[in-house]
C-alpha cells in the first residue's frame, strides 16, 4: 500500500509539474483594436535625451561626467526644473559669476524635453538607488 502511495504522489506530482510547463499566456501584441504598449523611456533615449543631458529628466549622479557641474549645480539644476529651453538654466536664482561661467562652458551638451513621469517620479531623480 505504502508503494501504491508512494507511486502515486510521484505521478501526479509529474502531472501537475508538466501542467505549469504547458502554460503559455496570452501574447500582448494580440490585443485587437488596443492602442499597442508605448515604452515611452526608449522612445525618449532615441531623441536627444540620449545623447545630452536632459535638464528636465536626467538624474542627478549623470551630471558628474561634466566637471565642475557635480554635485551643487547638478543640485540646483534638478531643484529648479522643468525648463522650457535650456538657456533657463541660467537663469537660476542665487548662481554666482563661477557657477554661470561654468553652465555656459557645457550648454552646447545639455537638452530640454518634456518631463515624464517615470524618471522624475518621487525621489529617483535624486537618488534612484543605482550605483557604480
Amino acid at each position: 500500500m505504502k508503494r501504491l502511495v508512494r507511486w502515486l504522489s510521484a505521478i501526479s506530482i509529474a502531472i501537475v509539474c508538466m501542467g505549469f510547463l504547458a502554460y503559455s499566456q496570452p501574447a500582448m501584441a494580440a490585443m485587437d483594436g488596443e492602442e499597442p504598449m508605448r515604452n515611452t523611456v526608449a522612445d525618449k533615449m532615441s531623441t536627444a535625451y540620449g545623447k545630452k543631458l536632459d535638464l528636465n529628466n536626467t538624474n542627478l549622479r549623470y551630471f558628474r561626467v561634466l566637471q565642475g557641474v557635480y554635485p551643487t549645480l547638478a543640485g540646483l539644476i534638478v531643484k529648479n526644473s522643468p525648463y522650457a529651453e535650456v538657456e533657463d538654466v541660467l537663469k537660476i536664482p542665487g548662481l554666482t559669476e563661477a557657477q554661470i561661467a561654468t553652465l555656459k562652458l557645457h550648454m552646447d551638451e545639455f537638452t530640454v524635453t518634456d518631463v515624464e513621469e517615470s524618471l522624475t517620479a518621487g525621489a529617483d531623480r535624486i537618488n534612484n538607488g543605482a550605483y557604480r
